[in-house]
């Protein structure tokens, strides 16, 4: 199976640990959420994960699918289009999702781009301006799914020993949600 999914050579390192994991947790069952948030041995790795899955909220990327709609309202887009610019959000996203390599760079510079247009009241000066507002916003959600965004679902099978990941894939579900949440609610008034 190692051969088929990674190719031909020499894997035996990646084997030999693979069956040493399998031999430290023989008979030991999945453990809960609750086992994962008592246990002293794992609380680096489920710190790091929290850590990590906030990080990712502070990026910026839910706010700008969350008010994406206001935004192109706001740059011009007439609301009977805002639907099909809606809509190729959701394909940005999943190119890059396809793409997946990095971005976080053009990510950075998009945003600050964007925001530069926005402050400056240049939106009723240009009739150029919103077009290029719209293409900042779907290349910020490019940047983001080909950069930071692959981290966030392979991390706990990373730093998880198999009994543990069930319960940090819960963990981290849980916790990006309740931070969108509390993200989400509190976004307008930050602003």
């Amino acid at each position: 199976a190692v051969k088929q999914l990674w190719g031909d050579g020499d894997h035996m390192a990646e084997i030999d640990d693979m069956m040493a994991e399998q031999e430290a947790i023989c008979g030991e069952k999945a453990k809960s959420v609750c086992d994962l948030l008592h246990d002293k041995a794992v609380r680096w790795q489920l710190i790091t994960l929290f850590l990590i899955c906030s990080c990712m909220q502070l990026i910026g990327v839910n706010m700008v699918y969350f008010y994406a709609y206001n935004v192109f309202i706001k740059a011009g887009i007439p609301p009977a289009q805002t639907h099909y610019v809606s809509l190729g959000v959701g394909i940005t996203e999943i190119l890059s999702t396809i793409l997946c390599v990095s971005g976080s760079s053009a990510e950075l510079h998009s945003a600050v781009i964007h925001v530069s247009f926005q402050s400056l009241e240049t939106i009723d000066s240009f009739s150029w301006v919103p077009y290029c507002s719209v293409a900042l916003i779907f290349t910020f959600i490019m940047s983001f799914g080909i950069g930071p965004a692959g981290v966030l679902c392979p991390f706990p099978t990373e730093i998880f020993i198999q009994s543990y990941r069930p319960a940090a894939y819960v963990f981290n579900g849980a916790t990006n949600w309740i931070q969108l949440f509390i993200l989400g609610l509190l976004f307008p008034f930050i602003v």
